[in-house]
């Protein structure tokens, strides 16, 4: 008998006998190679998640891959057999914002798999069959289940929208900053500037394409076409505008905790500076990250530092906000 994770509340969890669930139309069964644990199943652990963006009791795991091994009526067969990663917003498919491809903003409301509906941290995942990509038949499925992080962090490189010869910079060197790297780095910038609070991650960020690498708290250039945010600390946001050029671009992904520091309007208005923001990864941001998987520019391996069985779900959790930088990526492993 197969286990999965239960959290049945804040500080509380347990592991369950798991029983597949068969897809019913539309749906497709998958079993779980591996899944991440990033610091949204830290919030769902320990109960910060923001009201109305986690339902208890819950199977966490949005960060997955795995292989189709069963698909309901209405689901091409040929897919039965194929590796896989998957969209984890459960959007609509008929609001105003759905049918313009903006599915993280849907109007019906927020679901996503491993926070409201179950995820992955199980042997098998049952899900809408539309939600899934595909990847060659080759694809390393370890390295498959960062490509969820990878996903919103090419939402934000397409809202960036960099142009080959531009100065660059990635603000925080986590799962989501070495990403951004890569990202960035296969749009020919003239410079690609990392800064962060690791200086561990130095090395690390000039083999994935860093030109130059400053801690936070040095003395720091200006002048960047663009700078995308991925720290989520009080002050990433102002350390990120700041590198601007009047008129350049900054994309915002962090999410920070409460008494961050916010932005400048007047520095805002009077620099002109173009701000947007992510939160999740809509279909083309999915459809970008595979492509540039496939292709082999993201190499997601280098991050992933412990790899655990399910069971060891609360081991894994601790690693994860224990701030020990030799700790990257944790994977449990059904």
């Amino acid at each position: 008998m197969s286990s999965a994770v239960v959290i049945e509340a804040p500080g509380e969890h347990r592991m369950v006998p798991h029983e597949p669930r068969q897809p019913e139309p539309g749906e497709a069964l998958v079993r779980v190679h591996a899944v991440g644990i990033c610091g949204s199943d830290r919030e769902v652990y320990q109960g910060n998640r923001p009201e109305g963006y986690v339902r208890y009791p819950l199977t966490p795991g949005h960060e997955w891959s795995g292989t189709v091994t069963a698909v309901g009526a209405g689901v091409p067969s040929g897919i039965v057999g194929r590796k896989v990663v998957g969209e984890g917003f459960r959007n609509c498919q008929v609001c105003d914002r759905c049918h313009v491809g903006e599915t993280t903003l849907c109007t019906a409301g927020y679901e996503e798999t491993g926070f409201t509906e179950p995820g992955a941290m199980a042997a098998t995942l049952t899900l809408p069959a539309r939600l899934l990509h595909v990847l060659a038949d080759d694809a390393d499925l370890t390295a498959a289940a960062l490509l969820e992080p990878a996903a919103c962090i090419a939402a934000a490189a397409l809202k960036a929208n960099t142009l080959p010869g531009e100065r660059v910079a990635v603000v925080g060197t986590g799962t989501l900053g070495m990403f951004a790297i890569q990202f960035l780095k296969a749009s020919s910038p003239s410079e690609l500037l990392v800064v962060g609070t690791r200086p561990d991650r130095a090395e690390l960020s000039k083999q994935f394409g860093a030109s130059d690498f400053r801690i936070k708290g040095e003395e720091l250039p200006g002048g960047f076409d663009v700078v995308i945010e991925t720290a989520g600390s009080a002050t990433a946001a102002r350390t990120a505008a700041a590198l601007l050029r009047r008129g350049g671009r900054l994309v915002l992904t962090g999410i920070p905790g409460p008494g961050a520091v916010g932005l400048d309007p007047t520095d805002l208005v009077v620099r002109q500076l173009e701000v947007h923001t992510v939160f999740g990864a809509a279909p083309d941001a999915w459809a970008h990250t595979v492509r540039v998987f496939g292709a082999g520019l993201l190499d997601s391996l280098p991050l992933i530092t412990h790899e655990l069985p399910l069971e060891e779900f609360a081991q894994a959790i601790e690693l994860v906000g224990s701030g020990d930088p030799k700790v990257g990526k944790v994977l449990l492993r059904p």
